[in-house]
């Protein structure tokens, strides 16, 4: 079973993404995280196929975990989704140049979010075989 962490720091947003990941095809774990430190509290202790996580949190935002998951090593092959309301074209463009695989604006429509996030645990399920 793939594991995926929410890192969101509105405990309203990630019961609403948790529960539209559970009505995925494939069965999935879901650990959640309030907080970009929690995040990084969380992250050696289990293997994440996919991280979720908003820009606007207190401590460590959503853009620096970004930077940190992707600079190093052990995480850098996760792939990993900004879901913020920061829609702005230089928002998105930084989120990505920091190394996000994808940006998705709040409100978000579930079905989306479900077809983003099959697209890349699938992409990451091949990677895993070829590698």
């Amino acid at each position: 079973m793939k594991r995926i962490l929410i890192v969101e720091d509105s405990g309203t947003m990630r019961s609403l993404i948790a529960s539209t990941l559970e009505e995925l095809s494939e069965p999935v774990k879901v650990d959640e995280a309030e907080n970009g430190f929690e995040a990084l509290r969380l992250l050696p202790r289990n293997e994440y196929a996919l991280i979720l996580t908003d820009i606007n949190m207190p401590d460590i935002n959503g853009l620096e975990l970004v930077s940190f998951v992707k600079r190093d090593e052990r995480y850098a092959s996760i792939p990993l989704v900004i879901v913020s309301t920061e829609g702005s074209e230089r928002d998105r463009d930084k989120g990505l140049e920091l190394g996000a695989d994808a940006y998705l604006v709040k409100p978000f429509d579930p079905d989306d979010l479900r077809a983003l996030v099959i697209d890349l645990l699938s992409r990451e399920s091949s990677a895993g075989r070829e590698g």
